[in-house]
C-alpha cells in the first residue's frame, strides 16, 4: 500500500540521508527503500494494537543497508515526530477499495492526542534502539571475524613456517647439488651430504672447517675478496665458476652460487652456498676451446687464436709498442698436393709447422697456421724491423731444409711478407692487410725470399684496387667514353681509318687513359663486357660517319683483348654489333696483340677465321715486340700489321745518321718488306715528326698514326676533320 504523503516523506528522508553521509545506493534505490520503511512506521502508528517492534526493525534495516552515519539516525528520529504526523499519519490509503479492513471507527476518533504522542515516542525509541543494537551486533560480528582471521592467519603462518622448514630440510638433505651454510666469519655451520661427498669430507669434518681452507691455491686471494664483499653486504649474491681442493688434494671445478641472508635490520647473518660439480663440463669446454683455437692438422694456434692474441696486444700495449708480423706462404705447394697427393701434402705441413714453432720457440713468438699452406709469426715487442727480418730469415732457413716424408725427399721454399710498426700507427686489420700485400710482393719477385712492406707502394696498390672495384659501377653509370686517333695514308696523307681508344671519365680522378684500367679489367674479367661496349660504340660512330661521308669509307679499328678473342661467343657478338649498328663488316678492323694470336689453335683459331669470313679485317698490334713469326702469320687470317712504336721512336731519337737510327731503319724496312711479301698491310705507330713520316713513306709503309697526324679525340672532332673544318 502507498500513501502520497509517505512518498513525500520518503523522498525528503532519502535526500537527507544522501546529504548527511555516504550512501552505497543510488538515489532511486534509497528512496524506494525508505518508502517501504515509512509505510511500515505509518502502519505501526495506526495499528489498533500498538507495538514498537516495526520501528526497531526499521532501525536495524537502516544499519543493514549501511546507512550508519550518526546524523542519519538523528534526522530519522527527529523527523519521526511532528513532521511524520503532519505528512503521513492524517492520510488515508490511496486505494481503500483494495484493502480488506474490518469495519471500525476512524483511528482519529479512537485515540487521543496523548496516545498518539506516546506511540510516536515509542517508535522513536525503538528506531534508535534497533539502530544501536544492529550497529553493536555488526561491530561484534566484525570484531569476531577479525579475531578469527587473525588466529587463522597466525595458524597459517606457523603452518607455513613448518612446511617451509620441512621443504628446506628435504631439499637440503636430498639435493643432488651441494648446499652449505656459513657464518660471516667463514666458519661452516652446516652442509648437506652432496656437498661433503663432492669435496671428499664428512659433514662433521666440514662443520669444523672455514671456507677459506677449501679455496684453490691459484684463486684463493680473489675468492676471499669476493666472499668478503658478500659478507660485508656489498653484494646480495654472487655466482662464478671456481675450483675447490678436495680432501685427497685433487681439484674439482664447480658452479658456485652464494647468497647473503640478513637479519631483519639488514645486518649480514650468514651465507648460503650452492655448488654443482662441473669438472667434466669444464674439461670438455677446455678441449673444445683448444680445438676451436688450434689447427687440427699441425696443432698450432689457428687464425682465430692469432687474431685474439693480436687484438689483445693492440688493446693493452702503449702506442709506442712495436709489433711485427711475418706472413709466410709455401712456394709451389699446390703442385706437391696435385702430384704427390693430399696425404703427403698434409704430412709436409705438419713438418713445416713443427720447424717454424721450433725456430722461434726460444723467443716466445706466436706461430699460427692461417689455413692452407699459410703461416704467420707474431713478433711482439721486437727491436724493430731488423728483429722481424731475423725471424723471417730464420723461418725461411727452417723451411728450406730438405723434408723426408714417406720415403720422399722434398725441397720446399717459402715467401714471407714482413710488416713492423708501432701499435699506435695501425690497426689489426690494416696490419694484416699490409702483411698479405707484402707476401704478394715477395711471391711476385721470386721464390724463397722476403719482402718488407712499403707504405707508398701499398698506397698505389690500394688505389689500383679501388679502381678495380669501381669498374663495374663505372660501366653501369656510363662513365666510359671512346676517343679516336686518325690513321693516315702515307701516300696521300688522307685519313683512311681511326683507332678506337677507350677512356674513363672518372668522377674524382678526371679522364683516365687505358693504361690505368685496361689491365684491371682483364684481371677482373670485365674486359669482355667493356670490350663489347667499346665495339658497339665505335661501330655506331663509324656508321654515322659512313652515312654523312659515304665516299670516305672510314675504317674503325677496335682493340680486342686476349680474353675476348678466346671467348667462344666473340663471332656472334661481332655479328650482332654489326647488324645492330648497320656498319659494313669491311669497315671494321679488330686489333689483337701479337702474343694473343701466336700459338692460337683450336676454337680461338676457328673464331679468327669465322671473323674473317664475316668480312671483318684483322690486324696484329705492336708487331715486332713479341714472336715476330711471319711464317706463322701465314696460317692466320690477318690483313695488316701495326709496327710497334719503339722502332719508329728509335728513328726519331737518334736521327737518321746515327748507328742506332740506321739499325732501326733497317729493322722497319725488313718488317715492311716481309709483311708485303705475305700480302699484309703495314701501319706504323707512334709517328711524332714529319721526318719520321717521310722516312716511313720512303720505306713504302702504307699508313701511319701518332701525334703527328693527330692525337686521340672525341667523335665530334673526327667528324669536323672529315668536313674539312680547321
Amino acid at each position: 500500500m502507498r500513501h502520497p504523503g509517505a512518498r513525500r516523506y520518503a523522498a525528503d528522508w532519502a535526500r537527507a540521508v544522501r546529504r548527511l553521509g555516504f550512501v552505497p545506493l543510488s538515489a532511486a534505490e534509497t528512496e524506494r527503500l525508505l518508502l517501504v520503511h515509512t509505510v511500515r512506521l505509518a502502519d505501526a502508528l495506526r495499528a489498533a494494537v500498538f507495538t514498537s517492534q516495526p520501528a526497531e526493525d526499521v532501525g536495524r534495516a537502516l544499519v543493514e543497508a549501511h546507512l550508519t552515519e550518526p546524523r542519519v539516525l538523528d534526522w530519522s528520529v527527529r523527523a519521526l515526530g511532528t513532521r511524520f504526523l503532519a505528512e503521513v499519519l492524517p492520510e488515508q490509503p490511496e486505494a481503500p477499495e483494495q484493502r480488506e479492513v474490518p469495519e471500525q471507527p476512524e483511528a482519529s476518533e479512537q485515540r487521543d492526542v496523548a496516545d498518539v504522542a506516546g506511540r510516536v515516542a515509542a517508535l522513536q525509541g525503538a528506531l534508535a534502539a534497533g539502530f544501536a543494537r544492529a550497529l553493536r551486533d555488526r561491530t561484534f560480528t566484525q570484531q569476531e571475524r577479525i579475531a578469527r582471521s587473525a588466529w587463522q592467519a597466525r595458524d597459517d603462518v606457523e603452518q607455513a613456517l613448518r612446511d617451509s622448514e620441512a621443504r628446506f630440510r628435504a631439499v637440503f638433505t636430498g639435493a643432488a647439488i651441494g648446499i652449505g651454510i656459513a657464518g660471516t666469519d667463514g666458519q661452516i655451520i652446516d652442509v648437506n651430504q652432496s656437498f661433503a661427498d663432492m669435496l671428499g669430507y664428512t659433514p662433521a669434518e666440514l662443520r669444523e672447517t672455514n671456507v677459506a681452507a677449501l679455496f684453490h691455491v691459484d684463486d684463493a686471494a680473489g675468492m676471499w675478496e669476493l666472499y668478503q664483499d658478500l659478507i660485508a653486504g656489498r653484494h646480495d649474491s654472487v655466482r662464478t665458476e671456481k675450483r675447490y681442493r678436495r680432501k685427497d688434494g685433487s681439484v674439482v671445478w664447480t658452479d658456485l652460487a652464494a647468497s647473503l641472508i640478513r637479519y631483519d635490520d639488514g645486518r649480514p647473518r650468514f651465507t648460503v652456498a650452492m655448488i654443482e660439480d662441473i669438472t667434466d663440463r669444464h674439461e670438455l669446454q677446455q678441449r673444445l676451446r683448444f680445438q676451436a683455437l688450434h689447427d687440427p692438422l699441425t696443432g698450432l694456434p689457428n687464425r682465430t687464436l692469432f687474431f685474439e692474441t693480436l687484438g689483445g696486444l693492440f688493446a693493452q700495449a702503449t702506442p709506442e709498442h712495436r709489433v711485427g708480423v711475418c706472413f709466410l706462404d709455401l712456394d709451389g705447394f699446390k703442385a706437391i698436393n696435385d702430384s704427390l697427393g693430399h696425404d703427403l701434402g698434409d704430412r709436409l705441413l705438419v713438418v713445416i709447422g713443427e720447424r717454424l714453432a721450433s725456430c722461434v720457440a726460444e723467443h716466445g713468438h706466436l706461430v699460427a697456421r692461417m689455413g692452407g699452406d699459410e703461416f704467420v709469426i707474431l713478433v711482439d715487442g721486437g727491436d724493430g724491423l731488423d728483429r722481424a727480418i731475423e725471424v723471417a730469415e730464420s723461418a725461411l732457413t727452417a723451411v728450406a731444409a730438405p723434408v723426408h716424408v714417406a720415403g720422399q725427399q722434398l725441397a720446399v721454399s717459402a715467401s714471407v711478407g714482413i710488416v713492423d710498426c708501432a701499435v699506435g700507427q695501425t690497426s689489426v686489420s690494416e696490419l694484416m692487410k699490409a702483411a698479405d700485400t707484402t707476401l704478394y710482393w715477395a711471391k711476385a719477385e721470386g721464390r724463397g725470399r722476403w719482402a718488407v712492406y712499403d707504405p707508398e707502394r701499398g698506397a698505389r696498390d690500394i688505389a689500383r684496387s679501388a679502381l678495380a672495384a669501381g669498374l663495374p659501377a663505372a660501366l653501369e653509370r656510363g662513365e666510359f667514353v671512346v676517343h679516336y686517333q686518325p690513321i693516315v695514308s702515307l701516300l696521300d696523307s688522307t685519313m683512311v681509318a681511326v683507332e678506337a681508344l677507350v677512356r674513363w671519365q672518372h668522377p674524382e680522378l678526371g679522364l683516365l687513359g687505358p693504361d690505368a684500367f685496361i689491365g684491371l679489367a682483364e684481371e677482373t674479367g670485365l674486359i669482355v663486357q667493356l670490350g663489347r661496349w667499346v665495339l658497339d660504340r665505335a661501330c655506331r660512330d663509324a656508321r654515322g660517319w659512313l652515312t654523312e661521308f659515304p665516299d670516305a669509307r672510314l675504317v674503325v679499328s677496335v682493340n680486342l683483348a686476349a680474353r675476348q678473342a678466346d671467348d667462344p661467343a666473340i663471332v656472334a657478338t661481332v655479328a650482332e654489333v654489326l647488324s645492330s649498328s648497320g656498319l659494313p663488316a669491311d669497315l671494321l678492323q679488330l686489333e689483337l696483340t701479337e702474343s694473343a694470336v701466336m700459338g692460337t689453335a683450336g676454337e680461338p683459331l676457328r673464331s679468327l677465321h669465322r671473323l674473317s669470313d664475316l668480312g671483318v679485317r684483322l690486324a696484329i698490334d705492336d708487331f715486332g715486340t713479341g714472336y715476330s713469326n711471319l711464317a706463322y702469320l701465314r696460317r692466320l687470317p690477318i690483313h695488316s700489321l701495326k709496327l710497334a712504336g719503339p722502332f719508329v721512336e728509335g728513328i726519331r731519337a737518334d736521327g737518321p745518321d746515327s748507328p742506332a737510327g740506321h739499325r732501326d731503319e733497317r729493322i722497319v724496312d725488313a718488317l715492311v718488306r716481309l709483311a708485303h711479301a705475305v700480302e699484309l698491310w703495314v701501319t706504323a705507330e707512334a709517328v711524332e715528326t714529319a721526318a719520321q713520316a717521310e722516312l716511313l713513306r720512303a720505306l713504302r709503309c702504307d699508313t701511319g698514326q701518332g701525334r703527328f697526324f693527330g692525337p686521340p679525340a672525341p667523335a665530334d672532332e673526327i667528324t669536323a676533320r672529315l668536313r674539312g673544318e680547321p
